[in-house]
């Protein structure tokens, strides 16, 4: 017994001497928990919607009311056009477009059905699925209220078999609210994310722990050029992963690829910068490749969970949004479904884009300084 006290004692003192491993085995168990209780509400609610409201009467308003009072429909922003609608949603500003005609309120007088067109982002299919039951929910409840009113008034009417409101929804970019489309684009992301973070968190680490960074030391080559020869070799493998999944979700699962695979690749680049510039930074902290590999899980789990990959960002409490928004996956996540699934352009993805440039700053250039300080 004296001797088996003796290697437990050893093995403790181990663990106890390396901070750093214990610190991240005791974060992830409490992290894990509180992240997962907290993005557990799966309520949609308050899906930012656009109106073009042509009718502009005391008629169109009740419509309106009829949809907000759902608690589906946010009315953030108004339209002048169906265009303008169109565009809304594919910029991403809004889930929704609600389109009232000039001839509603003239339909609804005369006894004639009202046609309502509501256009539903089907991107993201959680979202859409919600949204289109509750357009179509709302649009009869309001057309069986108004066929009260007019039975109230006139009496019976002949031919009102047919409810006044007709609610057309239209689900665009995915009509039969594929789980697919969502997801594929989102894995391209995520598996860039996990693969590229976790081998360039490990290149310097590799070095240290086989006494070959003090070679590296004393050879010429500057700090930057050996940042350059780190992970350029990671970009090449994360750009044939990016290759083979997308050749897999298109093939296989039937995701279609609408916009331009020169702009994919372009923003793929860019998103890679930022991802590679959390594994250097790790790589300077950890001492061991198992402290890298755990230094990695608490960035790798918050990443899955807020930015939009599992959880529609919408239905997370705020102070969660706001992580997320710190977290250049968010924006990736984004621009993957804009181009594969809408085909949008630039012009639409210019805030991601200045994100993420600015994420490749931030997180590159405080890896270089960390990497040179380490190394004095």
């Amino acid at each position: 017994m004296r001797r088996f006290k003796a290697l437990i004692k050893k093995e403790l003192i181990h663990m106890l001497r390396d901070r750093r491993t214990l610190m991240f085995i005791f974060i992830m168990p409490i992290l894990q928990l509180l992240l997962l209780g907290s993005v557990n509400n799966t309520e949609i609610k308050d899906v930012s919607t656009v109106v073009f409201d042509q009718s502009k009467t005391q008629s169109s308003r009740e419509l309106l009311d009829s949809f907000r009072a759902t608690g589906y429909f946010s009315y953030d922003y108004i339209a002048y056009s169906d265009a303008e609608v169109k565009e809304m949603i594919d910029g991403g500003k809004a889930k929704v477009g609600i389109i009232i005609p000039p001839a509603y309120n003239g339909n609804l007088l005369s006894g004639k059905t009202a046609e309502v067109s509501v256009l539903i982002d089907g991107s993201d299919p959680t979202i859409a699925s919600a949204v289109l039951t509750a357009s179509t929910l709302a649009g009869q409840a309001h057309g069986t209220t108004i066929r009260l009113q007019q039975l109230a008034l006139h009496g019976a009417i002949s031919g009102t078999s047919a409810s006044p409101v007709d609610v057309r929804t239209r689900v665009l970019y995915n009509p039969d609210l594929l789980g697919s489309y969502n997801m594929i684009p989102g894995l391209i992301a995520t598996i860039l994310f996990q693969t590229a973070t976790s081998l360039t968190a490990l290149a310097i680490v590799k070095e240290r722990e086989r006494g070959t960074i003090e070679q590296l030391i004393v050879t010429p080559i500057r700090n930057w050029e050996l940042i350059l020869a780190k992970i350029i070799p990671y970009v090449f493998v994360s750009f044939l992963n990016m290759i083979l999944i997308l050749g897999v979700g298109t093939i296989w699962f039937g995701v279609p690829l609408r916009g331009s695979m020169t702009l994919l690749f372009v923003m793929t680049g860019l998103y890679l910068l930022p991802t590679l510039g959390i594994g250097l930074l790790i790589s300077t902290f950890a001492r061991t490749q198992q402290q890298a590999q755990l230094m990695v899980m608490p960035i790798m789990l918050p990443s899955m969970m807020l930015s939009g990959f599992l959880f529609p960002v919408s239905t997370l409490p705020a102070f969660l949004q706001a992580i997320g928004a710190l977290l250049p996956l968010t924006y990736f996540i984004y621009i993957l479904r804009s181009i594969v699934i809408k085909g949008v352009g630039l012009d639409l993805l210019i805030p991601q884009t200045l994100a993420l440039g600015f994420f490749a700053i931030l997180l590159l250039g405080l890896a270089s300084l960390r990497f040179r300080k380490s190394l004095d």
